[in-house]
């Protein structure tokens, strides 16, 4: 009864902080800050104490394992279902190369030379391209609040689909290689749009229901799930099929705000040692964790921005760049999933996690009128 009564109080932490924050406060912002710093605070200073529960207790239920394949199913394909908006352009192609690409080798570089231990190529692989994801679904959110110019929020938006695209193309194809049968069942379903396709059936709830229902039957069997679910996104796209959530909207922003999105941080917080945690890595670490992603990823935004670009003004190229270095609900599920195949243990997550905060934080920290007022000058002009 303890354990359930610690996650209805965790629940209610984020949805007290989501309701303070009200609308001057992201969502992600709000989550990523309960699960950094008021989950350990409950944990160590509550919960072990007084309750005598430690964090393997909280993880120990047999419907939090279901609750959690349920919930990361419906968010990883929430995620994926931007793939489908992907309007590839030049310029799109120019800014997403460099700001996917030198990330990419920094953070492989991070994972061979600094992260100690045999990870393997796919570990190194996924911490690679975890330094090279932004978060559409965060990104969009920023730039509305800033009423952002609507064509620079179009290039940003699709060179950050296309750069998630590919952080997820590589990292389901490199998981899948090592058992390439596995692929075999996911791809088969993926073409499941075509057959609707042939029936002419075209409802979006007869294309959004099986995608979603699919998605958790493959997590539940180990299958890849991601290889399916960007393969029937690029189906949905080639048949110019619009993918339709199947609840209001209101009530999946709650779904996925109020359970999903908090349930996912929790467990993976959870598996954090907190007593040991400056043991098997030094805080020097750490540290490095928290800043060679977003240079590496703000250095190669500069880049793409530049070329694709090359006579915008410094300073607004430098403001897309932390814009496009936002990280937020993407970065969360490709640590969790990281996590979760145990690519990475709980010290690296824990480092990553706060990157994502910090990163997330970073374009308000440093004045985000100030990215809108010079933009929308930029663009008044030319």
């Amino acid at each position: 009864m303890s354990v359930f009564a610690f996650w209805l109080l965790a629940l209610a932490i984020y949805a007290l902080v989501a309701l303070l924050g009200g609308r001057r406060l992201l969502p992600i912002v709000g989550q990523l800050l309960v699960a950094a710093l008021a989950i350990p605070t409950l944990l160590l200073a509550w919960v072990e104490p007084h309750w005598q529960l430690g964090a393997a207790d909280l993880l120990e239920p047999g419907w939090l394992s279901l609750a959690y394949d349920l919930c990361f199913a419906l968010l990883l394909g929430y995620i994926l279902s931007d793939v489908i908006d992907l309007d590839l352009s030049p310029a799109c192609l120019k800014i997403a190369l460099p700001s996917f690409l030198v990330p990419m080798l920094a953070g492989l570089a991070c994972a061979l030379w600094l992260l100690p231990g045999e990870r393997g190529w796919l570990g190194a692989l996924g911490i690679g391209l975890l330094f090279s994801i932004t978060a559409i679904p965060v990104l969009y959110l920023f730039l509305q609040s800033i009423d952002y110019p609507q064509e620079a929020s179009k290039r940003l938006l699709h060179a950050a689909i296309l750069m998630d695209l590919l952080c997820w193309s590589l990292f389901g194809l490199a998981q899948g290689s090592s058992h390439p049968a596995s692929l075999l069942w996911p791809l088969l379903a993926a073409a499941l749009p075509l057959a609707l396709r042939l029936f002419r059936l075209r409802h979006p709830l007869l294309y959004s229901l099986p995608f979603f229902a699919l998605m958790l039957l493959f997590q539940q069997l180990g299958l890849n799930a991601l290889v399916f679910g960007i393969a029937y996104m690029l189906c949905l796209g080639w048949i110019k099929q619009p993918l339709a959530l199947p609840l209001p909207e209101r009530a999946w922003k709650l779904l996925l705000n109020g359970l999903a999105v908090p349930l996912i941080l929790t467990c993976g917080v959870l598996r954090v040692d907190f007593h040991g945690l400056g043991q098997d890595y030094s805080w020097a670490l750490i540290a490095a964790l928290l800043v060679l992603p977003v240079l590496s990823k703000v250095l190669g935004s500069w880049l793409g921005l530049h070329w694709a670009e090359p006579g915008a003004a410094a300073r607004v190229k430098w403001h897309q760049s932390l814009l496009l270095n936002i990280r937020g609900l993407t970065e969360i599920v490709f640590l969790n999933l990281l996590l979760q195949l145990q690519l990475i243990d709980s010290p690296i997550y824990f480092g990553l996690l706060l990157m994502s905060l910090f990163s997330t934080l970073l374009p308000a920290l440093l004045g985000r009128h100030a990215h809108h007022n010079e933009a929308r000058s930029r663009y008044e002009v030319s």
